[in-house]
C-alpha cells in the first residue's frame, strides 16, 4: 500500500516442541575485542569461528578504514594490519555499537594517537567510558574531549598499577590492549572475570603478547613486546547458547547444543534446572529436555562473571513468564534492562518491574502479537516468548537481534520452529 513503510520482521508460529542439534556460532563479546586487537601486531591474523553478525560488519569497517586489509572465506577472516595509515575512526562507525570503544586501547597503542566520537549500541542506561579513559590517561596517553569526540595522544605509554572501581569488561579490554603495547608492566586490579577476557589474552599471547591472569580479579601485562602472525579460534557464544536453552525450555523437547562450553553456563543452567529442564553436559556439548510443565526460578540476580549474566536475564525472563509460580529478578548491571517488557505484557505476560526489581508472575499461556525488539537480547526474549505462544508472533526491529545472533530463524527452523524472515 502507498505509504506504508515495509520492515522486515521474524514471523513465528508458536507451540511447537524443538527437537535435534543446533551449533553455536563463536561469541561476539570475544570476537569484537580481537578483531581491535588485530591492530597491534602490524601483522597477519586468521581469525576462525567469526560469527555473520552485524558487529562484526561494522568492526570490519573500522579496520578497513584504518587502512587494514579485511578478507573473509564463510568463518574465517584474514586481517592485515601492516598497511595501517589512520588513527581516527568516524562518527557513523563509531555510533553503530558501543563496543567501538575497545578500538581506543588499540589505536592509541599502534599509532600513539587516536580520534573518534563516543560509541553508540543499544540504550541500557548510562554505560560511561569513564573508566576507560581514566586507566588510559594512568598509562600516560593524554585525552581530550571537546564537541562529542575524543582526542588522544601519547608520547610512549607506560605500564601502570590500575585498580578498577568496578569489573567492566570493556575497560578490562581496553587496558590489555594498550598495556600489551606499553613500555613495562601493567597489573589490573579488579578486572573482569569473563570467559571473552580470556579469550583476548589467549589471541594476544599467540601474536608474541605476554599476559596473564586472565579469568582472574588479577590481570598481569608485559606490554612492549615483538609480535608476529597469528591464528586463533574465537570461543562459543555463552549467550547464545542460553537463549536456544531458552528456546528449548518454553518450548518443550530435546535439544542438543553442540560447539559450547558447558562451563560458562552454569548459572544459566541451574536457572533452568529449577525451571524443570533436564540438563546433561558433556565437555562441548549440552542437551536440554522438557516433558512436564515449566516451574519458577529460584531469584534471579544478574552480577558478574562468574554471576547470572545480564545478557541472559531477558530471554530467561521470557520462560519464567510461562511457568507456574513467581519469579524475581534483580538487575545489577544495566539501568534499563527492563526494556523488553513491554513487549512481552503484549504477549499475556504478568510482569511488574519496580527500579532494577521485576516480579514475573507466571501464565498458563502466552498469545502472538505484533512486537517490536527494544535492543539485542530484549529482542531475543521475545522470540524466546513467541515460541512458546499460542499463535502467530511478528517480532520487528531485527537490527537488534542481527547484532548478536547468525540467521537465528535458520538455527530454531532447523529444530523445528515455525519461524522465517520475511518482509512484512
Amino acid at each position: 500500500m502507498p505509504g506504508v513503510e515495509l520492515v522486515e520482521a521474524y514471523v513465528i508460529q508458536g507451540g511447537r516442541p524443538l527437537n535435534g542439534f543446533v551449533r553455536v556460532h563463536g561469541a561476539k563479546n570475544s570476537v569484537l575485542p580481537i578483531l581491535a586487537a588485530t591492530i597491534l601486531s602490524g601483522k597477519e591474523s586468521l581469525i576462525y569461528n567469526c560469527p555473520h553478525l552485524k558487529d562484526v560488519d561494522s568492526s570490519f569497517r573500522i579496520l578497513r578504514h584504518l587502512g587494514c586489509v579485511v578478507r573473509r572465506q564463510d568463518e574465517a577472516v584474514y586481517i592485515d594490519s601492516g598497511p595501517i595509515a589512520h588513527h581516527d575512526v568516524p562518527d557513523s562507525l563509531m555510533r553503530e555499537m558501543r563496543s567501538s570503544v575497545v578500538f581506543l586501547g588499540a589505536i592509541l597503542g599502534r599509532q600513539g594517537k587516536a580520534v573518534m566520537s563516543f560509541p553508540g549500541g543499544c540504550e541500557l542506561g548510562p554505560r560511561p567510558i569513564d573508566l576507560h579513559l581514566w586507566a588510559l590517561r594512568k598509562l600516560g596517553a593524554d585525552i581530550r574531549e571537546s564537541g562529542g569526540n575524543l582526542y588522544c595522544e601519547t608520547n610512549g605509554l607506560k605500564g601502570a598499577e590500575i585498580s578498577l572501581s568496578l569489573p567492566s569488561v570493556g575497560a578490562t579490554e581496553n587496558i590489555m590492549l594498550a598495556a600489551s603495547a606499553a613500555k613495562g608492566v601493567t597489573r589490573i586490579q579488579n578486572a573482569a572475570c569473563e570467559p571473552e577476557i580470556e579469550d583476548l589474552q589467549n589471541f594476544i599471547n599467540a601474536m608474541g603478547g605476554s599476559i596473564h591472569g586472565a579469568g582472574t580479579p588479577t590481570v598481569v601485562v608485559e606490554g612492549a613486546r615483538e609480535f608476529r602472525r597469528a591464528e586463533h579460534s574465537i570461543i562459543p557464544d555463552r549467550i547464545v547458547a542460553a537463549t536456544y536453552m531458552a528456546c528449548a525450555a518454553i518450548a518443550g523437547g530435546d535439544v542438543t547444543l553442540t560447539g559450547v562450553n558447558p562451563a560458562h553456563l552454569r548459572t544459566v543452567t541451574a536457572a533452568l534446572s529449577d525451571a524443570g529442564c533436564e540438563i546433561d553436559v558433556t565437555e562441548d556439548s549440552l542437551r536440554i529436555a522438557r516433558s512436564d510443565a515449566l516451574k519458577s526460578m529460584r531469584q534471579i540476580r544478574t552480577m558478574p562473571y562468574p554471576g547470572f549474566p545480564t545478557d541472559a536475564q531477558s530471554p530467561i525472563m521470557a520462560v519464567a513468564a510461562r511457568a507456574e509460580g513467581t519469579t524475581l529478578f534483580v538487575e545489577n548491571i544495566f539501568e534499563s534492562r527492563y526494556r523488553h517488557v513491554g513487549e512481552l505484557t503484549r504477549m499475556g505476560a504478568d510482569i511488574k518491574v519496580e527500579g532494577r526489581i521485576a516480579v514475573v508472575s507466571g501464565v498458563k499461556k502466552l498469545y502472538g502479537a505484533h512486537v517490536k525488539a527494544t535492543d539485542l537480547r530484549g529482542g531475543a526474549a521475545l522470540v524466546v516468548a513467541g515460541i512458546g505462544a499460542e499463535g502467530e508472533t511478528v517480532v520487528t526491529e531485527l537490527d537488534h537481534i542481527d547484532r548478536g545472533y547468525e540467521s537465528m530463524h535458520v538455527a530454531l527452523s532447523a529444530l523445528g520452529a515455525n519461524m522465517t524472515r520475511k518482509t512484512v
